[in-house]
C-alpha cells in the first residue's frame, strides 16, 4: 500500500479510501443491494490487512446502520489511532423541524450521534456532505471549529458544491480563525470532469487534498456500455439521475477504456482509477467495494502508471456534461 498527506495536513491516508455506501440494513435505506454487517466485518478486515487506513462513511448512509457496522468492524479488527475514520453531516435523519441540514442544533446532535455509532471517541475528518442552502455559512463553519476545539473531530472537509461556495468557506474561515476544510470529496471520474474546470485548480491552489466519489462512474467504467447488468445499475435511482441521461456522449469514452485495458493487459476498473491517481491534487479516491475481490481489483490500480498517449487517448472525446451532485 502507499500512502500520502491529505492535502497539505500532516494526516497520511492510503491512497484508496474505502468508502462505505454499500454497507448497512436495506430495510432502512433505498439502496437495496447494500451488504450485512458480517459482510462489511468481512470487507473492512481484508481491506485493513491489505494497508488500507481510510475509510468513508456518513451518517444518512442506510439511516445510521453503515456507521454501526463500520464502528463494530474497526473496533474489532483495527487499532483506532491506526486508521483514518470519516462520516459526512447534513442528510435528515429525523422527521420534523432540525431534523437534518448544517444548523449548530443539528451538528452538534448529529456528531454524537456519529461518535456513539462508530463507537470511538474521536472523527478524524467531518465532512459536511452537501451545502445548505437554508443555514447561513457562518453559523455551520463556526460550530464545526467548535467541534474541532472540542477534541471530537480532528479535522473538517466538504463534499459536492459548487467552487464559489467553497472559496466562500474557505475565505470566511480564514477570516475568523476558524479550522479550516482541508479535503473535497467530489464527483469526479472519466465520463464526469466538471470539477476539472473550477474546483480541481481551486484545490490545488488552496493546499486541499481532493478524495473523489465514484471514480468508476458506479460501475459503469468497468465494463462495455451494453452490459449494464448489475443489481446496483437496475435499481439505483441516483446512479440514472448521474449518468442515466449522457449514456450517447459517454459510451465512445467506455470503448476507449475498453482499448486501453486490452493493450495494456489489465482491467477496465485500473485504467479508471489509474487515471485519477495520475490527477496531482488527487489523494485517494473512494472505492466502495462490497466484496474483498472489489477490494484487490483497486489496490491493484495503484501500480498503474497510464503513459501520457493513453491519457489523452481516454480524454480527448469528453464534451460538457450537466452539472450533478452539486445541489
Amino acid at each position: 500500500m502507499q500512502y500520502v498527506k491529505l492535502g497539505k495536513t500532516g494526516l497520511e491516508v492510503s491512497r484508496i479510501c474505502l468508502g462505505c455506501m454499500g454497507f448497512g440494513d436495506p430495510e432502512r435505506w433505498l439502496h437495496k443491494w447494500v451488504v450485512s454487517e458480517e459482510q462489511t466485518h468481512t470487507v473492512i478486515r481484508h481491506a485493513i490487512e491489505k494497508g488500507i487506513n481510510f475509510f468513508d462513511t456518513a451518517n444518512i448512509y442506510a439511516l445510521g446502520t453503515s456507521e454501526e457496522y463500520v464502528g463494530s468492524a474497526l473496533k474489532k479488527f483495527a487499532k483506532r489511532d491506526d486508521v483514518v475514520l470519516a462520516t459526512k453531516v447534513h442528510g435528515r435523519m429525523a422527521d420534523g423541524p432540525n431534523g437534518g441540514g448544517l444548523s449548530r442544533k443539528a451538528i452538534f446532535a448529529e456528531v454524537d450521534n456519529s461518535l456513539r455509532r462508530l463507537q470511538t471517541d474521536y472523527i478524524d475528518l467531518y465532512q459536511i456532505h452537501r451545502w445548505d442552502y437554508g443555514t447561513p455559512i457562518e453559523e455551520t463553519l463556526e460550530a464545526l471549529n467548535d467541534i474541532v476545539r472540542a477534541g471530537k473531530v480532528r479535522y473538517i472537509g466538504a463534499s459536492a458544491m459548487y467552487a464559489w461556495q467553497f472559496q466562500k468557506a474557505l475565505f470566511i474561515s480564514e477570516k475568523h480563525g476558524w479550522a479550516k476544510f482541508v479535503s473535497m470529496q467530489n464527483h469526479l471520474n472519466l465520463i464526469y470532469r466538471e470539477e476539472e474546470r473550477e474546483m480541481l485548480p481551486l484545490c490545488a491552489d488552496a493546499g486541499i487534498g481532493v478524495i473523489p466519489y465514484s471514480p468508476m462512474a458506479s460501475g459503469k467504467l468497468t465494463r462495455a456500455w451494453s452490459e449494464d447488468s448489475s443489481a446496483r445499475a437496475s435499481t439505483d435511482q441516483i446512479l440514472q439521475m448521474k449518468y442515466g441521461a449522457s449514456a450517447d456522449i459517454d459510451a465512445p469514452i467506455l470503448a476507449r477504456v475498453g482499448d486501453v485495458s486490452e493493450r495494456l493487459g489489465i482491467p477496465r476498473s485500473h485504467v479508471a482509477l489509474a487515471w485519477l491517481l495520475q490527477k496531482p491534487q488527487v489523494a485517494a479516491p473512494i472505492v466502495g467495494p462490497t466484496t474483498i475481490a472489489h477490494i484487490d481489483d483497486a489496490i491493484g490500480a495503484i501500480d498503474v502508471t497510464l503513459p501520457a498517449e493513453d491519457i489523452k487517448y481516454l480524454e480527448e472525446l469528453y464534451v460538457p456534461h450537466k452539472v450533478v451532485g452539486a445541489l
